[in-house]
């Protein structure tokens, strides 16, 4: 049996901690609400950014104003800052091991299709991911599908067995898409909420960075013939 990889995409896979938080601070700025630090930025991330954007004092007005023309002044600003980032730690060498092994390489993101596409060809792993799992458009993110539900449909879709499962993310909304559909959870720290928020939340496992997702594989019978 051949493992499933189910990878978020932002803060996980993509280093984009910093292009999220400096989005934000334009926002607030725009506003005239005060920058916040990375410290401040992990505690209060969340789900939709809307909750992000109430939770540092923004009023439901500007908030509006933010999600106005389909979110204009977050998406403008926030891709040129996301084109500058890399993958994380270890995030080829593991897709490089999945390739060997067969395994799928499955990323379920709460970002849309086309500019995570574009991301993945730009950095040059396009090739290496079995399906992208994400928003159709700016009109539809946050309207249509939950993540949890988008990846439920697809394994039931292609009869993937939850034992055999990894659901890896930066927030605690996988460790609780892996709790509803009886995966394995994993949480990576570094990302866009604090190592204390992600811990809160119980994973199954919590690594700093993606090397250490090959210890994990191959406890769960996985990989047994790679090296780290």
């Amino acid at each position: 049996m051949k493992p499933a990889l189910v990878f978020d995409w932002n803060g996980t896979l993509l280093d984009d901690t910093y292009a999220l938080l400096e989005t934000t601070n334009v926002i607030l700025g725009h506003f005239g609400h005060p920058r916040i630090d990375i410290d401040t930025f992990r505690e209060h991330c969340d789900v939709p950014l809307s909750r992000l954007f109430r939770s540092l004092g923004m009023s439901q007005e500007e908030i509006a104003a933010v999600e106005r023309d389909e979110g204009a002044l977050f998406h403008d600003t926030y891709e040129p800052l996301a084109e500058k980032a890399d993958l994380r730690e270890g995030a080829r060498r593991v897709f490089e091991l999945a390739r060997r092994e067969s395994a799928l390489l499955i990323i379920v993101s709460n970002h849309i299709v086309v500019p995570l596409q574009s991301q993945l060809r730009r950095l040059g792993v396009d090739n290496y991911i079995t399906d992208v799992l994400a928003f159709e458009s700016r009109a539809t993110q946050y309207k249509s599908m939950s993540k949890g539900e988008r990846l439920r449909l697809y394994m039931h879709r292609y009869n993937l067995n939850p034992s055999s499962t990894f659901i890896i993310g930066d927030m605690p909304i996988e460790t609780d898409i892996a709790r509803n559909l009886g995966l394995t959870s994993i949480s990576i720290t570094g990302g866009f909420v604090s190592a204390a928020r992600l811990e809160a939340a119980r994973p199954d496992y919590t690594i700093n960075n993606h090397h250490e997702l090959l210890p994990i594989l191959q406890r769960h019978g996985f990989f047994r013939n790679a090296k780290s």
